[in-house]
């Protein structure tokens, strides 16, 4: 028996691409770039600046090629190329203590400022929903408050001698908490994989990317759009193939077809529009996907903010306003503007109610919504549709579908992610 010769393949030698240094990555069009020529090859930029500065108005495209150039050369450098810092968590850092800072000098001053700072968070949050972007803007806002009202507390507040230890603990512990707490709802809300992957669970990392291919998908997929996340889950209405129900299911839940992912979701799962991924019991979307998985800890996080918000601010106002109520320092509180540091820790009080009056309404509406154990996405479609019951103006809207009496509501939401809740039969539309 002759000996057998190796077969040669024609495979094409690919080049081995060079390490990267600290300062050096891969830029969005595949090639190596430098953080040193961050300022290099702008057309976009300088284009832009060329119709400023003679009073032209900017294409909406140029400015987001501006944007997106400016995201991508962001880097810092660190091992093994430099990384990208995503540009939407800076604004809170260098102008919150701006603003708080100027709005100390005056109470005029501090009233504009106060006004100003919640309208240009609302405008942001509705610029980055209607265009289904993630942002880590909000969550970078969140948590920096949190850390620069504890350091004015600590700086401002406490050499007063007004504070004691055991004080100054309780407010610690009930900030680690709150970490804590948001810690574990930005974990997975209740991804639905697609049944032709593997079971193992999605790591962050691929949820990213299972995110960007959805986002792909969504932009060039006909009629996504039109379907939206909040879909009609009747039969009269819903387009025809695009639904179906097992009929041999035990649990007889009703399970529609979800183009974007490819998979068939089970009764209230929705598709998240701006993390591209479908959830299981999609609540809404704020600094992150709030469902099955993580609603629980997203209550937990907001009842233990409101309670630590609300002591730090009854220790501030009893340290700068003395021998006066809490309501009562925090609307007349004379002579708080003759001295910076009463100032400050007045103004960093009245953000801190701004901020705490916007949260106690979230969790008011959350407290309503699970003991009618409905959803916000539920509720925003019968507002959509007219349909359900409108009580107290519109505050409380009940489906009825999967409202089973207040403590059977409470505990179906107690016991959420712990195992799978089945639905009874009249539950399908």
């Amino acid at each position: 028996m002759g000996s057998m010769k190796p077969v040669k393949t024609n495979k094409a030698e690919e080049p081995e691409l060079e390490p990267l240094c600290c300062c050096e990555y891969i830029d969005r069009n595949g090639e190596k770039n430098h953080v040193a020529a961050c300022l290099c090859d702008c057309q976009d930029l300088d284009e832009g600046c060329d119709r400023w500065i003679t009073c032209k108005s900017v294409q909406p495209e140029t400015c987001e090629r501006i944007m997106d150039t400016i995201s991508d050369r962001l880097r810092i450098p660190w091992l093994r190329g430099a990384k990208k810092v995503n540009i939407s968590i800076i604004p809170p850092l260098v102008l919150l203590p701006v603003f708080l800072r100027v709005a100390s000098w005056h109470f005029l001053l501090g009233g504009v400022v106060l006004t100003s700072l919640p309208v240009l968070a609302l405008w942001y949050y509705y610029l980055t929903h209607r265009r289904k972007e993630q942002t880590l803007f909000f969550l970078s806002l969140g948590l920096f408050s949190l850390g620069y009202m504890y350091y004015v507390f600590l700086q401002e507040v406490v050499p007063k001698g007004r504070v004691g230890p055991t004080q100054l603990a309780l407010l610690t512990c009930g900030l680690f908490l709150i970490l804590l707490a948001l810690y574990r709802a930005k974990k997975n809300p209740g991804y639905l994989r697609n049944p032709a992957s593997n079971d193992r669970p999605l790591s962050s990392g691929q949820a990213e990317c299972l995110t960007r291919k959805g986002q792909e998908k969504t932009k060039g997929f006909p009629g996504a759009e039109s379907s939206g996340s909040l879909n009609n889950r009747t039969l009269k209405d819903e387009p025809k193939g695009s639904s179906r129900v097992l009929v041999g299911s035990p649990t007889k839940i009703k399970e529609d077809w979800c183009a974007k992912c490819q998979l068939v979701r089970p009764a209230r799962a929705w598709h998240c529009r701006i993390c591209g991924i479908c959830v299981r019991r999609m609540d809404h979307h704020c600094v992150c996907c709030v469902g099955e998985s993580n609603h629980q800890a997203f209550i937990l996080a907001l009842s233990i903010f409101l309670l630590t918000s609300a002591y730090g601010i009854t220790l501030t106002l009893d340290t700068i306003c003395r021998d006066r109520s809490v309501f009562t320092a925090l609307f007349y509180c004379p002579g708080v503007y003759a001295d910076y540091s009463s100032a400050l820790s007045f103004t960093c009080v009245w953000y801190s109610v701004i901020i705490t009056a916007g949260m106690a309404y979230i969790f008011l509406i959350q407290l309503i919504n699970i003991s009618y154990n409905v959803t916000e996405r539920e509720v925003q479609q019968a507002l959509r549709q007219k349909t359900g019951r409108r009580l107290l103006c519109g505050l409380i809207v009940d489906t009825g579908q999967y409202n089973r009496g207040f403590l059977r509501n409470w505990y179906q939401f107690s016991t959420l992610g712990a195992h799978p809740f089945h639905h009874p039969a009249e539950d399908i539309v």
